[in-house]
């Protein structure tokens, strides 16, 4: 059977080495490394993380619970995910909370029994209440991802989304809509209903009277938006502009529109939310906005480690979308 020792005599290393290269801790230089990994694969070496991890208390790994695997936006996430912790030689394990508060706790809890060194919770039910519990009491550091929370702005990566859809929405006002539709994502979490604030924030401040019979309230997926559209549309309260608080549900709308004889954009202008891959391909190609979800899991990963290492941690600010113009927006009827 083939041992750790082996590894090192085979790489010209200490046993001590060979620990700190699979276990991702001190500093190693990565001609060291290399040599051991080298090493591993010609001994057909295979190290048993299951004896480290119970000798050690720690699995060297980084737990990651994320609302559920559906979609792009999670794809984006996962994939820089997995590159930057696989790249400080730590393991990623990920898990579903399924869109409950009650399986996003569970997951965490699945994740600390599992003796993760830290865990990232990508949440879009649990409460504030409840997040600051679990930071106060979890055994294991935790990050939080979607989600302010202003008594420790250093534990939450967080968007501006209210923000985002009032920039939104002022742009469509800005080209000449006033009577301006939206679809909502699942109004009982913080995000959906964020986006619905910015949308009635950005009424408000042109002094457009909100009407509810404006808004469709959906379930961000493309089968919602397609019936939220429909619904609007029989509605017959009139709009030039759709405000589709995610792409998928633009997607939806976009047929519906096109059944009901509407041209995108000369009848109806549509705004998205989330820069999907498909949006700039969409016939009309979508104005959507950009969230920045590459950038927001590497600032949760690298307030993870600082967590692992004793560090202090500082606040992050929030982070900002960025519209991305296209075609599905046209001047509207009360364009100067």
């Amino acid at each position: 059977m083939i041992t750790m020792l082996d590894v090192s005599l085979r790489a010209g290393v200490s046993k001590a080495t060979v620990s700190r290269v699979l276990n991702g801790t001190g500093q190693v230089k990565k001609s060291t490394r290399d040599a051991v990994f080298k090493a591993m694969d010609e001994l057909g070496y295979r190290p048993n993380f299951l004896a480290q991890s119970l000798a050690n208390k720690s699995s060297n790994s980084i737990g990651l619970v994320v609302s559920n695997f559906d979609g792009p936006y999670f794809g984006r996430l996962l994939r820089q995910a997995a590159k930057l912790i696989e790249a400080s030689g730590k393991h990623l394990i990920v898990t579903d909370g399924h869109d409950t508060p009650e399986d996003e706790l569970q997951a965490v809890q699945l994740l600390a029994d599992r003796r993760c060194d830290a865990i990232i919770l990508y949440t879009r039910f649990m409460s504030e209440s409840a997040l600051m519990a679990l930071l106060d009491s979890l055994p294991v550091p935790i990050m939080v991802i979607n989600r302010d929370l202003p008594q420790a702005r250093a534990r939450c990566v967080f968007f501006e989304q209210q923000q985002a859809a009032f920039h939104a929405v002022d742009y469509l006002i800005q080209q000449g809509h006033r009577e301006i539709a939206c679809i909502t994502g699942p109004i009982a979490t913080p995000t959906a209903q964020a986006r619905l604030a910015g949308y009635q924030q950005a009424l408000e401040h042109h002094k457009i009277a909100f009407d509810d019979a404006r808004v469709a309230y959906g379930d961000s997926s493309v089968q919602s938006g397609y019936q939220g559209s429909r619904s609007l549309l029989a509605a017959d309260t009139g709009f030039s502009a759709l405000f589709a608080c995610n792409d998928d549900m633009a997607v939806g709308a976009m047929k519906a529109l096109h059944e009901a004889g509407k041209r995108l954009p000369q009848d109806v202008s549509l705004f998205g939310f989330d820069d999907e891959p498909s949006a700039a391909y969409l016939q009309p190609a979508l104005s959507t906005v950009y969230l920045p979800i590459d950038v927001m899991i590497e600032a949760a990963i690298s307030q993870a480690f600082r967590l692992i290492n004793g560090e202090n941690l500082s606040p992050l600010s929030p982070f900002t979308g960025e519209l991305r113009l296209r075609d599905s927006v046209a001047p509207g009827p009360y364009a100067g």
